[in-house]
């Protein structure tokens, strides 16, 4: 089958690789319809280059149609027509059973400390092959996809895999309080989601992104944006602020995450980071799981502008292990944190019945802003981390 590999620090590339088949006897294999690039995505693209290989299959937000199942697949067959969840999760230890799939103990890749295994995103979470590719071997597929219909195009569910749901997730986690002011920061896929979703919700959303095409998405949604690059706008806690009778918001969520463009200090991060990625693999991941290697405008910004016993919900992603944190003013003003990858399967019973809502109230066939091939995925990535072309958000079709 043809997939989009990984190849090296901004290099990929679509390639022969082997088809998937049954290993296990809960897992099936599924022909990718449509598969996105994820702004997630890009950090491997740019940054955790350590904990890839050549040759690696990225993505790891698929859907498609069931080909094979394993003999203990039983609520699945063939021609059904799948959502894969980016999390890899069995649905029965005590995580799970909690509603915290992406701590699965069953598949959690305990040999690097970190959590559930994911799809196509590195040695971290486990290397397991990604869904920007013609097929899928889906694990505990008794238990992980999510079962749509076929009247509806791909695009209606194609981001309950992940952005819809980690947006959910990020701003049920910011608990803002009824009819209180959530700021975003950051306008892609997950920002747009967030803010939409804070309308939905019933608060007064403000955004922040330097990108014309980005902030006028999030304004035919009626969300208030920010400036970034506007020197009247560069103070963006002070306009927050000003907008929230000089409190600041109830809650800012990071939609940003470690490549955060703000600031002197995102400068130096990113000559850090740069410099972490010339190391031998080794070494670099050394360096990164000791040392504060994140660029953190957008969580230093979001401390600053949020109000006094305010919450602080981060869904970017962040890769330092000993980032430095003003903890002074976080104790000080009283700030509640909470973060973390999305647990897909916890949110769909909400969402599910709103991507299929012929209103589409959180606007999800109004996200997709490049729809190319799969051999042309190279580009695209390309173009999306460089913000080209008013993309947005990208969705491959194998």
């Amino acid at each position: 089958m043809r997939a989009l590999t990984w190849q090296g620090k901004r290099s990929v590339r679509v390639e022969d690789v082997p088809d998937p088949e049954i290993v296990d006897p809960t897992d099936a294999v599924v022909r990718i319809t449509s598969t996105a690039i994820c702004g997630s995505d890009l950090h491997l693209y740019e940054v955790l280059a350590p904990y890839l290989a050549p040759g690696d299959v990225l993505g790891h937000e698929p859907m498609g149609i069931v080909e094979a199942v394993g003999p203990e697949v039983t609520d699945l067959a063939p021609g059904d027509r799948v959502v894969v969840p980016f999390t890899i999760s069995c649905g029965r230890c005590w995580m799970c059973e909690r509603g915290l799939t992406t701590q699965c103990e069953t598949t959690q890749v305990r040999e690097k400390g970190s959590g559930a295994a994911l799809y196509g995103y590195t040695s971290l979470y486990g290397s397991v092959p990604g869904g920007q590719a013609q097929y899928l071997r889906v694990r505990h597929a008794d238990y992980n996809p999510i079962k749509v219909g076929n009247d509806l195009p791909d695009e209606r569910y194609l981001f309950l895999s992940d952005i819809v749901p980690t947006a959910w997730q990020g701003v049920r986690y910011a608990d803002v309080p009824e009819g209180g002011t959530l700021a975003v920061l950051g306008l892609g896929p997950v920002g747009q989601f967030a803010a939409r979703i804070g309308r939905h919700l019933g608060y007064d959303v403000v955004a922040v992104d330097p990108v014309p095409e980005r902030r006028a998405m999030a304004e035919r949604h009626g969300v208030t944006t920010i400036d970034l690059t506007d020197p009247a706008g560069a103070d963006v806690p002070a306009q927050l602020r000003e907008r929230t009778d000089g409190r600041g918001p109830d809650a800012v969520l990071d939609a940003v995450g470690m490549e955060a463009h703000g600031g002197a200090e995102g400068a130096i991060a990113k000559a850090a980071q740069t410099a972490v990625g010339l190391l031998p693999d080794a070494l670099a991941q050394k360096v990164m799981e000791t040392g504060g290697i994140d660029r953190l405008w957008a969580v230093r910004t979001a401390v600053d502008a949020v109000r006094r016993g305010g919450t602080i919900s981060l869904s970017g992603v962040y890769g330092g292990e000993a980032d430095p944190m003003p903890m002074m003013t976080m104790f000080d003003k009283q700030v509640q944190l909470r973060m973390g990858q999305c647990n897909v399967k916890a949110w769909i019973d909400d969402l599910l019945p709103l991507v299929e809502d012929p209103a589409d109230p959180l606007g999800v066939m109004d996200l997709t802003t490049h729809r190319v091939g799969l051999e042309e995925a190279p580009d695209a990535y390309a173009m999306f981390q460089a913000k080209q072309d008013g993309c947005v958000k990208v969705v491959l079709q194998p």
